[in-house]
């Protein structure tokens, strides 16, 4: 097949799941109020923790408005968790359905098939992410316009891409392991407390600090604070920050790509990956 065709089959992947979710207004309204929810907590417990809390929060973050220090972390998230589960959950499911095999019978390469869901949570993911902010600021009393929004929006788009090649290492666990849920509950967790959703980086310890550093994500979320709020690029200016996004976008997508491609082989020989 020509690039055409599989542009045609990457954007037939992404309308079908567009069209599945327009039929759960539900599940499009959780998209939006989880996140909001999520960062309410850690604010409420920060308020009833004293103005002691509140100093500390503020003398570690370079911001005193922990408001929406929580809100963009949990928003970012959002789009991560998104980008996670759509791909780790659409593998399993077409594994255990039996329809996986098929997919590796159609005369395009799957990239294709599972670049039209990454294309579908990207879409999900960042339209949800941008109406929790936006109602969230409105609920919480904030201004949703503050700082420079066009440079969060270039960290966003920019740290989408190194994002989506985790994505391949994880659905590469996924093949290996038939598991999804459980994961997508250990990545949560885990994904959360490296990106420093609701806390800096600054106050961990000098390994998992490190660990953060080298996370994409954690990049994308401070770039974002940091153009909306102030509280500090790594490197001091935000150009030298994007950079190393720029880096992690040449090296994640082919190293994911890698090391799904080698594990499917590898299942393809010894199990198959219709198995489960």
């Amino acid at each position: 097949m020509n690039l055409q065709d599989n542009l045609s089959v990457m954007l037939a992947s992404f309308r079908m799941r567009l069209t599945t979710i327009t039929r759960y207004p539900g599940q499009i309204m959780l998209d939006i109020f989880v996140p909001i929810v999520f960062a309410y907590m850690p604010i409420l417990l920060g308020r009833s923790s004293g103005n002691n809390a509140a100093l500390n929060f503020a003398s570690n973050t370079g911001t005193d408005n922990y408001i929406a220090f929580m809100l963009i972390g949990s928003s970012v998230f959002s789009i991560v968790g998104n980008a996670f589960w759509h791909v780790g959950y659409w593998l399993r499911w077409e594994q255990s359905c039996g329809t996986l095999e098929a997919l590796y019978l159609a005369p395009t390469h799957r990239v294709w098939v599972v670049a039209g869901t990454a294309l579908y949570s990207c879409t999900r993911g960042l339209l949800s992410a941008i109406a929790a902010y936006l109602i969230g600021s409105l609920v919480m009393g904030l201004n949703p316009f503050q700082g420079e929004l066009l440079l969060a929006l270039l960290f966003i788009l920019v740290g989408l891409i190194p994002l989506y090649g985790l994505t391949l290492l994880y659905g590469a666990v996924v093949l290996k392991v038939k598991e999804a849920n459980t994961l997508v509950n250990l990545m949560q967790w885990g994904v959360s407390f490296l990106m420093g959703i609701f806390f800096p980086i600054a106050i961990f310890p000098p390994f998992l600090k490190l660990l953060a550093l080298l996370f994409p994500p954690t990049w994308m979320t401070n770039g974002v604070r940091s153009a909306l709020l102030g509280v500090g690029y790594f490197f001091q200016a935000w150009y030298f920050d994007l950079a190393m996004l720029w880096v992690f976008l040449l090296i994640a997508p082919l190293f994911g790509y890698w090391v799904f491609n080698r594990t499917e082989i590898n299942i393809r020989k010894n199990e198959g990956v219709g198995q489960f």
